[in-house]
């Protein structure tokens, strides 16, 4: 409130706006924009071009296939970062044709006469799948509490290094006929080199030109490549200035039920892998995922599925180097994002725009790709930094899926290729992998490694947490479940949760008088409701069971474990934090009890026990209460979150709500 003399009014308060949903000036929202489907193009692009050289389909066919993706990548994006009704989680989040569909559509499409033919089935099981998909939306959505941060952790990371060989892959391409050629040390350069520039730019460059620093990249590589002639815009002066792929343009679909099932195996894989990339955005642009948000996540991956199947097109998840890019430049608006699904949708009916951004070198693409993709690998590291991994059970579920996800993914098949040899161009056929030793459905997890890894570690957390449970764990790092608690002895639950009340064995008592407990929640309210309903003289002796402030122990460590903002004090610190103990006690004849792990600053822990020297001794005993209530809230939530790793996940953002 501001006054600029008798009558004023006070001003309006301006609602804050996060930025997920800031709108960007209109020249900076087209380069973002921009910059986001450059980056995203290539791999728009791979499954089309691995499908149609696996089904042998024809050029013409290929050419609809790409410009039908555009489109409806397009159409998905705005889906998932505008959203309509319930439906799309407005994040950052580009959309794209998912890897993990790679293998079970080209099984489908062979399987049913191969080229155009083959595609109608794949039609009929993508648009079913998608169906499937958009109606159990809200039931996979009550799943998110198998997804703690162990599982997702694992799974962003692993996605993040699955998808660094396609980056390396794309880095040591040959421009012109994109056949492999890691010996050739032009093209090192040039992947090199676009990093090089990429880091520089970061480095020294700030705002609105930092967060380009990926588009100019691939600019500057781009011109460097044209300039000593290892790439042209010839294609882009060969295509038309408009063609649209009209919906089922091979033909209405065919359904077959074995096909439809494949798919909407897939599609369940495709839900984990986007509930990953949404766990990841919402760890990077600060916003706390909810089950609704997976909800409308997965409902808008199932609409854009039956959209991509009507338009010739086929399933579709987040993009992970679109998220590690929104990671890398710090941009978190949604409206780049929608920006660059608009981009996209024009790209799919303006053939000749789409070629130029096809005529990027690979070696420069890839370059890039490196970089977004390492990006990824770290977010999900940072989430696997709030896991307590000195529980073995932790460990194991992430090293083993970590494991299993790498196995498949370097034991692949490799795709069939065109390769140039003296001019003519060669078809290589693909090797076997490792997802050609399994029969049937088997197939589907051992097609990508992401898939495998998602699986691997969504069964260890059910197998360690979730079998053979009676009730939620609660202590004693998870070998202590409700339904044991309930089953205590007096003698074996103050031992167990004595250490929430400071060892006041009137409140555990009168805690333990309101079993059977439900709910944890329960058990929290068992705590809180014993100290509010207790004496003067048995809430004083609560109060005199907490040491003073700063007050240590032989070894000169705090005595009060919940004074964490008081730590690291130098010597003449450490004595005004004394002094104000002392001149406390003195006045009210109980120990100062401070939250000191919600003050975190030294001086504001001063300040505040200053302040309260002013109070009633009657007032203060009702302040201190206050503050061990505080205390005692957050010693049950660390003692459950170290049995739980469910509720690790939902205390590690505690901090972000309460500031």
């Amino acid at each position: 409130m501001t006054r600029s003399g008798a009558g004023t009014k006070p001003t309006a308060r301006t609602k804050r706006v996060h930025p997920v949903d800031q709108v960007p000036p209109a020249g900076k929202l087209f380069t973002l924009g921009l910059q986001h489907v450059i980056a995203f193009y290539a791999g728009a692009v791979l499954v089309p071009l691995l499908i149609a050289n696996a089904i042998d389909l024809d050029g013409e066919a290929l050419t609809m296939l790409i410009t039908a993706d555009l489109f409806t990548c397009g159409i998905a994006s705005l889906l998932q970062a505008v959203g309509i009704w319930k439906i799309g989680v407005r994040l950052p989040l580009l959309q794209g044709i998912t890897f993990a569909t790679l293998a079970p559509v080209i099984k489908i499409a062979n399987d049913h006469g191969g080229g155009r033919v083959g595609l109608l089935t794949v039609y009929g099981a993508v648009i079913s799948a998608g169906v499937f998909t958009f109606l159990i939306a809200p039931f996979f959505a009550r799943l998110i509490r198998f997804f703690p941060p162990v599982v997702t952790g694992t799974l962003i990371t692993i996605i993040g290094i699955c998808l660094i060989p396609v980056g390396a892959g794309d880095a040591t391409r040959d421009p012109a006929s994109h056949n492999p050629d890691p010996g050739n040390g032009r093209w090192l350069l040039y992947a090199i080199g676009t990093i090089v520039i990429i880091v520089l730019m970061q480095r020294f460059f700030r705002g609105f030109w930092a967060t380009i620093s990926i588009l100019l990249g691939l600019g500057v590589g781009t011109v460097i490549a044209w300039a000593v002639g290892d790439t042209n815009f010839d294609r882009v002066g060969q295509a038309g200035w408009v063609g649209f792929t009209n919906p089922f343009a091979f033909g209405w679909p065919r359904f077959d039920v074995i096909a439809i099932v494949s798919m909407i195996v897939v599609l369940l894989v495709v839900a984990v892998e986007s509930t990953g990339s949404v766990f990841a955005t919402g760890e990077i642009v600060g916003k706390r995922i909810r089950k609704e948000d997976i909800a409308a996540t997965v409902r808008a991956d199932g609409l854009a599925t039956i959209i991509g199947g009507s338009f010739n097109s086929f399933p579709y998840t987040a993009f992970s180097e679109n998220v590690g890019l929104v990671r890398l430049t710090g941009v978190k608006s949604r409206w780049v994002v929608a920006a660059a699904g608009g981009i996209m949708i024009v790209l799919g009916v303006l053939p000749k725009t789409a070629k130029i951004v096809e005529s990027i070198p690979s070696p420069v693409l890839g370059g890039a790709a490196l970089i977004m993709f390492a990006t990824v690998a770290i977010v999900g590291i940072q989430t696997l930094t709030t896991v307590d991994f000195t529980d073995h059970r932790n460990l194991i579920i992430a090293s083993t899926s970590v494991a299993m996800g790498l196995y498949v993914q370097f034991s692949q098949a490799a795709a069939p290729a065109t390769v140039l040899e003296n001019g003519a161009e060669v078809k290589v056929p693909a090797l076997p992998g490792v997802d050609e030793a399994v029969p049937g459905l088997l197939q589907i997890p051992f097609s990508t490694g992401i898939t495998m890894g998602a699986i691997t570690a969504i069964l260890l957390n059910l197998l360690f947490f979730h079998t053979g449970s009676r009730g939620p764990a609660v202590a004693g790092r998870g070998s202590i479940r409700l339904a044991e608690v309930n089953e205590m002895t007096i003698e074996q639950f103050r031992s167990t949760f004595g250490g929430v009340v400071q060892g006041a064995g009137w409140v555990v008592d009168r805690a333990y008088a309101q079993r059977p407990f439900e709910t944890v929640n329960d058990l929290r309210a068992s705590f809180q409701e014993a100290m509010l309903t207790g004496s003067d003289d048995e809430q004083l002796t609560l109060i005199n069971a907490f040491p003073d402030l700063g007050a240590e122990d032989e070894s000169g460590d705090p005595m009060a474990v919940d004074h964490t903002g008081l730590s690291h004090l130098d010597e003449s610190e450490h004595a005004d934090v004394v002094a104000l103990a002392a001149a406390y006690r003195e006045q009210f004849g109980f120990p100062l009890v401070i939250f000191a792990r919600e003050a975190e600053r030294y001086e504001r822990v001063l300040r505040n026990g200053w302040t309260r020297m002013d109070n009633s001794p009657a007032g203060e005993r009702a302040f201190a209460l206050i503050e061990i209530a505080k205390i005692a809230n957050r010693r049950f939530d660390d003692l459950v979150a170290d049995a739980n790793p469910i509720a690790t996940a939902r205390f590690s953002r505690f901090d972000e709500l309460v500031r």
